[in-house]
């Protein structure tokens, strides 16, 4: 995202800020990532910046709106799941979304969702643990590859028309999950 971001602002500083120390987001409660993320963006105002992109979709889903209103003189831009471009290139068809426990569960993901899914069949597949194996560099293991196949396993007999990769994570790993499909 960052490198995107630069080609569209090149004249502008960037400060990248990847929190591996409590990273991965996903299984964690709203509150938790609400204030490990408002944690960041303190950080962030403390060093001057313009603007704050949250390039994570549990965090962005999480926390944006009341960092929005916590911050309201800072520009805050939050990501989330690709659903619109899924189902759009899918009309009438099944669209699986991968995403972790919080994204899906949180009000951000169900408004998206309801005004799509007269569009589309859509599937919320919550993947706790994929994360982890991306952090851990493992992205393309038996036992990576095993863990999907609990999960895919329940689609069996459900033709799918589209994929969306809703955590920053998962990229990481698209290799093997177009595979395995």
């Amino acid at each position: 995202m960052l490198r995107e971001i630069t080609k569209l602002m090149p004249n502008e500083s960037y400060i990248f800020y990847g929190d591996s120390k409590n990273a991965p987001y996903g299984s964690r409660s709203t509150e938790e990532i609400y204030q490990l993320t408002s944690n960041v963006v303190d950080r962030m105002l403390e060093r001057g910046v313009k603007a704050v992109v949250i390039a994570c979709n549990t965090a962005s889903s999480a926390a944006g709106k009341r960092l929005r209103e916590k911050y309201p003189q800072l520009p805050i831009i939050a990501i989330e799941p690709a659903l619109k471009p899924a189902v759009i290139s899918c009309p009438g068809g099944r669209v699986l979304v991968l995403a972790t426990e919080a994204t899906l569960r949180e009000q951000k993901f169900a408004t998206l969702m309801e005004a799509w899914k007269d569009r589309a069949e859509i599937i919320k597949m919550p993947l706790p643990g994929l994360p982890e194996f991306v952090e851990r560099g493992e992205l393309d293991s038996p036992a990576l590859r095993e863990f999907l196949m609990g999960y895919f396993s329940r689609l069996e007999g459900k033709k799918i028309d589209g994929v969306v990769l809703g955590c920053t994570h998962y990229p990481f790993v698209r290799k093997v999950i177009s595979e395995l499909f």
